[in-house]
């Protein structure tokens, strides 16, 4: 096989539009491997670790656009010829839209002003653009009167906070930027899952994290009032956790809410201050996690009214019980200790390391915490807990390896890991391939705008893994859990059937799966 690339200098396209025309590539005969990404470092890191990075695609800036076929020879040049058609067709629907009854037919506004003038009864804006143009949207809606859902990432910290302090005066939210997932009266925004409606109100700095704790009650019943996205960056001290506040504020008053939960990493802590301060004028109970934060702290500051927990998994445990009008919750029921030890014997002396490939990166820093609270040897991650445990280059994993696949770094130019399973399984098989390695943890998040079927892709590629491992002698381990529900378009129990038929063992959370990983290496090796 050989390998040629394109370069497009100073091209964008939308990254769902990149992926397409890679997976199309793929299909043409001949073709071997394909990608179409921005150029970027990360980017190019993945391209070598492929074998797919030319002299060109090495050369190219991060605003370039690469294309890069590995083929037979005499299929190099239609295929690159192939794919500059399928960029300078329009770019696709989604999925998801182009599946709607009469979408073909309806009026697709191409600007917000228009989207406004065609529903004036609206009062939200969800904005999904590269984060350059994603600032002057915003504001475009604000002047509207419009609250924001800013979906968008790679917007610097501050627009963000002339946008949320212009908003706070207008009375209006910015969700966002970076916001993956909101559920405002009953419409899911961003990445949110199918959930009942109920008396459970949250406030969330992580998109993510707000899908495994709605998630994790929807399955056990409960419903949602308002789910609130903030984005990763509204809790710390340069942001002030403007939205946070705003948010928790609204739920107070709103007749439907009961309970509250706030959901966060760490946040500063004069934030955590005007937190606990804006929970204590309120009568209704407050469940707060805020991972990594020490929940007996955060009780005692709060003095009344708090449940602070340190999973997303107690996090929605004790938001049910309180629902249930229950003083305490149980905990999940854990894999039998037998099990446990038969999981073990299946690997040889020199797996002593785990690797977590994630699409979520509060369910990333979850597990980290479990990880260092159980695990003897440091985890080491793109996103760490600690800088002193910064992986060098997020391409390559040393001792134990946790990799949030969504981080920016490897989002520009590319679709996020939750559209897309392509970075996920080249990273997978290249894990499965260390001798070292014994468990893979995968975290698999359903939910609107996620992939239709991301358990069927992974299925093959733990399947393809599995084999390789046995071939050179060993095997690796796959735990996973999914977030999501039944009403999901993914079918949540399907998506758990496919991936235990390819030997996954599912998890019911992703703090469940992250205890289980440990135990098995605990005493390993």
């Amino acid at each position: 096989m050989a390998v040629k690339s394109l370069v497009k200098l100073s091209a964008y396209y939308d990254s769902v539009t990149l992926m397409l025309v890679a997976r199309e590539l793929t299909r043409l005969p001949g073709v071997m491997d394909a990608a179409v990404v921005m150029a970027t470092e990360a980017n190019k890191a993945i391209l070598r670790q492929a074998g797919l990075l030319t002299p060109q695609a090495q050369a190219a800036g991060p605003n370039d656009l690469v294309m890069v076929v590995s083929a037979a020879a005499e299929a190099l040049d239609h295929a690159l010829a192939q794919g500059e058609k399928l960029l300078q067709k329009k770019q696709p629907e989604s999925a998801a839209l182009a599946a709607s009854p009469g979408f073909a037919q309806s009026y697709r506004p191409r600007t917000l002003a228009a989207a406004a003038k065609a529903n004036p009864q609206a009062n939200v804006a969800a904005i999904s653009v590269a984060g350059r143009y994603a600032a002057d949207e915003a504001w475009e809606a604000l002047h509207r009167g419009l609250h924001v859902f800013l979906f968008s990432d790679n917007v610097p910290l501050e627009d963000e906070v002339r946008l949320k302090r212009y908003a706070q005066e207008a009375g209006l939210l910015v969700m966002g930027p970076g916001a993956g997932t909101a559920i405002i009266n009953g419409v899911a925004l961003g990445f949110a899952n199918a959930v009942p409606t109920g008396a459970v109100g949250l406030v969330s700095a992580a998109g993510t994290g707000l899908q495994e704790v709605t998630s994790l009650l929807a399955r056990h019943g409960a419903g949602i009032s308002q789910a609130i996205g903030t984005g990763g960056r509204d809790m710390s001290q340069a942001v002030g956790g403007i939205t946070t506040l705003m948010g928790l504020q609204a739920l107070q008053e709103d007749q439907a809410t009961e309970v509250i939960v706030l959901i966060s990493k760490p946040p500063a802590a004069s934030v955590t201050r005007k937190v606990l301060d804006q929970v204590s004028r309120s009568h209704k109970p407050t469940v707060i996690c805020f991972l990594g934060e020490d929940a007996q702290s955060l009780r005692v500051a709060g003095k009344r009214g708090i449940w602070a927990v340190r999973t997303l998994e107690e996090a929605a445990q004790q938001s049910l019980a309180l629902v249930q009008g229950e003083a305490g919750y149980m905990p999940q029921e854990e894999i039998a200790a037998e099990r446990v030890a038969e999981l073990r014997r299946r690997l040889q002396p020199e797996q002593r390391y785990l690797r977590g490939l994630f699409s979520g990166g509060t369910l990333c820093y979850e597990a980290q915490l479990i990880w260092r609270e159980r695990l003897r040897e440091p985890v080491y991650s793109n996103a760490p807990l600690d800088e002193a445990n910064k992986l060098p280059d997020s391409t390559r994993s040393q001792g134990h390896t946790a990799v949030d696949l969504g981080e920016e770094e490897f989002t520009v130019g590319r679709p996020h890991p939750m559209i897309d399973n392509d970075l996920r399984m080249r990273r997978l098989l290249q894990e499965a391939r260390q001798p070292e390695v014994a468990v893979i943890l995968l975290d698999v998040v359903l939910g609107y705008g996620a992939h239709p079927d991301p358990a069927f892709e992974l299925a093959q590629a733990v399947r393809q893994a599995r084999q390789q491992a046995l071939e050179a002698g060993r095997e690796v381990l796959f735990v996973a859990s999914v977030t999501g529900t039944q009403g999901d378009p993914q079918n949540y129990w399907r998506q758990v059937q496919l991936l235990e038929e390819s030997g996954v063992i599912l998890c019911p959370s992703n703090a469940a799966a992250a205890r289980l990983t440990s135990r098995i290496l605990e005493e390993h090796g």
